[in-house]
């Protein structure tokens, strides 16, 4: 018997750290692998007619009714050009975005996730992952992931906070009175006051959000207000930048809120009409994107993530 009859499909599943950072003499060895776009249903003749990382053929390889869409590779994609990381990263959603339409919603793997191995070692990876593969394909069947962000693009100035607060009005009014050294401590108080009233706006507004869309969406999760570049980020068009670090919009607003959120296709136009609700009130304006592979809540498989973490290793 052959070592790879030996070994345990599960047991290939690891996480290669700084991927696509790599320098290439620390790159993982990898003889034969399949890179992984995402796993969908698929009958023994599934194909998908398009180029993956690097201009790559893809192929789907089926199992039981489960195919995963790879191309064949032998080694992992690393480069300190992040240009050429990101164009990396738009390819590997775009052939995932095509195998959803192809397929229905995809299991989305994220980026530089390979499995060690051949075909015939993949299809054996899956029939040995079969019931929790068919269990997160039927849960995620027919639902995306959308992204929600809201943006004060007019944000209250303090002379409004201070018309409307009477811990603020009394604050101000003290600090015109006082000498410099008590003035010095009030206003610092009064600033403390001004982060307390607008954080507590933005926690307003998320929670009042988070609840009208949680009755729709089946899953709803806050995101940072500062959005950090990620795969979906990268497509989406809402990367990091300098702005973004204080909650600062690239158009000059405030990020109020991020969401995104789990929901079955059916219900996007619902779900589009609480935003519209949003959108109609004065200085506010809603970004909604999607459908997108529900990367936030795809099932982990393999790995050493702990519970509740929704991450796919690489392998």
């Amino acid at each position: 018997m052959s070592d790879h009859d030996l070994e345990d499909p599960a047991d290939r599943l690891e996480t290669i750290e700084g991927a696509g950072t790599a320098e290439p003499a620390d790159a993982p060895s990898i003889d034969e692998g399949r890179y992984l776009y995402c796993l969908v249903r698929a009958d023994g003749d599934a194909a998908l007619e398009t180029t993956g990382v690097d201009g790559e053929p893809v192929s789907v390889v089926v199992a039981d009714g489960i195919g995963a869409v790879v191309h064949a590779c032998d080694g992992i994609y690393d480069s300190g050009d992040l240009a050429q990381i990101r164009r990396w990263l738009v390819r590997h959603q775009t052939v995932v975005d095509e195998a959803g339409q192809a397929f229905g919603t995809p299991i989305p793997f994220q980026f530089d996730t390979i499995l060690r191995g051949d075909d015939d070692g993949l299809r054996e990876w899956l029939r040995e992952e079969r019931t929790i593969l068919e269990q997160a394909l039927e849960g995620l069947a027919g639902h995306w992931e959308y992204r929600v962000e809201v943006v004060e693009i007019d944000p209250i100035d303090d002379a409004a906070l201070i018309e409307c607060d009477d811990r603020l009005r009394d604050l101000d009014e003290r600090i015109a009175d006082a000498e410099e050294g008590t003035a010095f401590l009030l206003e610092k108080q009064f600033d403390q006051r001004l982060t307390e009233l607008r954080a507590a706006r933005r926690e307003s507004v998320t929670a009042d959000l988070q609840e009208r869309l949680a009755a729709k969406a089946r899953e709803v999760h806050a995101l940072g207000r500062s959005p950090s570049a990620g795969l979906s980020d990268d497509v989406a068009g809402s990367g990091s930048d300098s702005n973004a670090s204080a909650g600062r919009d690239v158009d000059g607003g405030e990020t109020l809120t991020r969401l995104t959120l789990l929901a079955h296709e059916d219900d996007e136009g619902v779900i589009g009409s609480i935003l519209d609700d949003v959108a109609a009130t004065d200085g506010l304006e809603v970004r909604f994107t999607g459908p997108w592979p529900p990367y936030t809540f795809a099932p982990e498989l393999g790995g050493d993530g702990t519970d509740g973490e929704h991450t796919n290793p690489n392998l």
